[in-house]
């Protein structure tokens, strides 16, 4: 037996080097088995993956596509910040686990506030005014809070000036020196302007959040007055690099004000906070917090402050990607998308419960956001390296792209006149509803699945209650979710539910074997559970004449015939008409038809429904047919 050497053994050693043009070679014969003959270059392209703002990402990457880029080659703390906007990055303790209070009750956000507070949080997202705590009850609602120690960031729409100074009167009457004082004021008139369409109002509030930096800058060196909260972008449909270049945007026009009202360019990039939306896609995001990093630091290098360009990032999971039914998924969205925030060098990262969408969360629903955090800094270790991702040839490579495509749409906007006049004439909303569209579509065909949702729904899960959330400000970028279709058609059959006692339903008549038609019977039913169609599965093994026969009494007129293409030859035809006579106003059949289409469709099939179809134009034409308003 060979002793190997316990130091210094290059493990490596012995094997052959292996070139890109063999591994392409071998992805050709895998595409082979598939059915695809691709060759070289091409067949790598067909393993790639198209994302939004014109990014593919490939299957494999190597040195040369991540090495000299600006995150491979720089360091944490030194401009362009891409590896992180400080020396040890999360490393002593972890980001800043930021909870969102939104409660109107001030004295029971209060005691939501002390819970978070005693139990892992460690600063806290208020918000103020018709869509939460009254400015009156900020008090009542920070009582007990230590103000010198938890940060305390406000999100108060039109009314954040009374409520900032709301906030600087607590702190002075309970004891909190100027130097002590923490927190962001949360002054966003742009950001305010784009959820509500209050242009007009836009020139007012700069002037307020202008004398509001002049006060911090001042007066509370730890005190931030604005915020560039990108949320709405992303509310509204956004892509990561349309998300980016609206808040690069902003934050110029803010730039501008503050140094225009006599700051200096470094004591005004020190009164911004940057507010991103964090996916369940990892690394994406993980890329967006470092383009955005490294955006940032361009724009106060070129304005002539290249120390200043450190910027302070708060990450909050995604709203967009938050479901309504099956919402117990929506902790391992979160979970996804913390880790990712947390991995891309957030400073404080927000993970929103999981009931978010379903009204004021509870208790365990705040209790499982915070300890989210607490988890992946405590028991995963995640904050223990700075910038972990730095350095992946992939990460790098996307993160450069991202930045790219971001700096083209900020500078698209600047030349429309700025981020308000580009708000103002529509560009921005027209550019984030195309991206909508195209989304939906991919969400339509389950290219894009959402899982609980359009993949695998429950139609007989227990609803989650909550006490309805204030409205939120409107009348400005649309609020959309990745939900929003299905929600619609699962809405649709709640209403028939409630009315009749009975959801509408598919009979399922799947011939042959188990192994012949389990695939597309299983196939077929989470379709039709995604609209909320209850299936009725048939006999099995089924036969055109049993199909039939147990048809009548599934209470429908709707039936799916499934199989494989092989039973499909021999008695899908018969199995259609049958069930027609039978009394079936409408046929499907699982999978793609092929060369046989016109004899099934002679046979009485009417319609074909298979993966890469549109599902929701399917289920909505069926709703409509059997007519579930």
């Amino acid at each position: 037996m060979t002793v190997l050497p316990d130091n210094g053994f290059p493990l490596a050693a012995g094997f052959p080097h292996a070139t890109h043009e063999q591994w392409q070679r071998l992805v050709e014969g895998v595409l082979r088995k598939s059915g695809k003959d691709v060759p070289g270059t091409a067949a790598e392209a067909a393993l790639s993956t198209e994302l939004d703002d014109g990014l593919v990402v490939q299957p494999l990457y190597t040195a040369p596509d991540g090495g000299g880029l600006p995150g491979a080659t720089g360091l944490p703390g030194f401009a362009p910040f891409t590896r992180g906007s400080t020396p040890a990055g999360r490393v002593a303790g972890g980001w800043d686990v930021r909870q969102l209070h939104s409660r109107p009750d001030a004295s029971r956000t209060n005691g939501a506030v002390l819970a978070d507070l005693e139990n892992g949080v460690s600063s806290l997202w208020l918000t103020v005014g018709e869509s939460g705590v009254p400015v009156a009850g900020i008090g009542t609602a920070l009582e007990g809070v230590h103000l010198d120690l938890a940060p305390v960031v406000l999100d108060a729409g039109a009314e954040f000036d009374a409520a900032a100074r709301e906030l600087l009167r607590l702190f002075e009457e309970r004891g909190v020196t100027p130097d002590e004082a923490l927190g962001t004021l949360g002054a966003d008139p742009l950001g305010h302007a784009a959820r509500t369409g209050a242009y007009d109002a836009v020139a007012g509030h700069t002037a307020q959040a202008v004398a509001l930096a002049e006060l911090c800058h001042q007066r509370y060196p730890q005190v931030r007055a604005l915020v560039v909260d990108a949320l709405p972008y992303h509310a509204a449909g956004g892509s990561a690099a349309q998300e980016l270049g609206c808040s690069l945007a902003t934050a110029v026009a803010y730039l501008r004000g503050l140094t225009g009202a006599g700051l200096d360019v470094a004591a005004a990039c020190g009164q911004l906070e940057f507010r991103y939306a964090a996916t369940a896609d990892q690394f994406l995001t993980i890329a967006k917090l470092r383009a955005a990093r490294r955006l940032w630091a361009r724009v106060a290098e070129a304005s002539g402050a290249p120390g200043a360009g450190a910027q302070r990032q708060h990450a909050v999971t995604s709203p967009v990607m938050m479901a309504r039914r099956d919402p117990w998924v929506n902790m391992l969205r979160t979970t996804v998308a913390c880790l990712a925030a947390g991995t891309g060098g957030a400073d404080a990262v927000t993970v929103l419960p999981f009931d978010h969408t379903l009204g004021l969360p509870d208790d365990f629903a705040r209790r499982v956001a915070r300890n989210t955090s607490t988890i992946l800094v405590e028991e995963s270790h995640l904050a223990r390296v700075a910038d972990p991702a730095g350095g992946s040839w992939y990460v790098e490579r996307l993160t450069d792209e991202l930045a790219q495509a971001a700096w083209k749409w900020f500078q698209e906007i600047e030349r429309a006149g700025g981020q308000e006049q580009a708000l103002r004439s529509g560009l921005i909303a027209g550019r984030l509803a195309a991206t909508w569209e195209r989304r939906s579509e991919k969400l339509a065909r389950r290219s894009e699945p959402v899982t609980g949702v359009s993949e695998f729904p429950q139609l007989v899960e227990r609803a989650v209650v909550r006490d309805p959330a204030p409205a939120a400000a409107g009348g400005g970028l649309p609020v959309v979710h990745r939900d929003d279709a299905f929600e619609a058609l699962r809405a649709r059959s709640d209403a028939h539910l409630a009315a009749t006692g009975a959801r509408p339903r598919v009979f399922l008549a799947a011939l042959g074997p188990a192994a012949a038609h389990t695939a597309r019977a299983t196939f077929a039913a989470n379709l039709f559970q995604a609209g909320g169609i209850e299936p009725v599965h048939g006999p099995v093994p089924g036969a055109p004449g049993t199909a039939a026969a147990a048809f009548a009494g599934a209470g429908t007129t709707l039936a799916c015939v499934c199989s494989s293409d092989a039973v499909y030859a021999e008695q899908a035809p018969e199995t259609a008409t049958a069930l027609k006579a039978a009394g079936a106003r409408q046929v499907f059949l699982a999978g793609r038809p092929g060369d046989r289409r016109d004899e099934y469709l002679a046979a009485g099939v009417d319609e074909f429904v298979f993966a890469g179809g549109d599902v929701v134009a399917v289920l909505t034409s069926v709703l409509d047919r059997m007519g579930v308003a």
